[in-house]
C-alpha cells in the first residue's frame, strides 16, 4: 500500500517503528564495534612486537 492512502497516524507509527528498530541495532553494533576496534588494536601491538 502507497503513502498516500493510509491514514497519516498509521503512517507514522509505522515510520516511527522502523526508526526505534534501527536505533535499538545501532546502538547493539555499537557496543560490538567498539570492542572490535579494542581486539584489532591489541593485535596489532602484538604483532609489532613479534616482527
Amino acid at each position: 500500500m502507497c503513502l498516500e492512502t493510509r491514514g497519516p497516524f498509521e503512517a507514522a507509527a509505522n515510520v516511527g517503528f522502523l526508526m526505534v528498530v534501527s536505533i535499538y541495532l545501532l546502538t547493539r553494533i555499537e557496543g560490538k564495534m567498539e570492542n572490535l576496534t579494542v581486539s584489532i588494536n591489541k593485535l596489532s601491538s602484538a604483532l609489532e612486537k613479534v616482527s
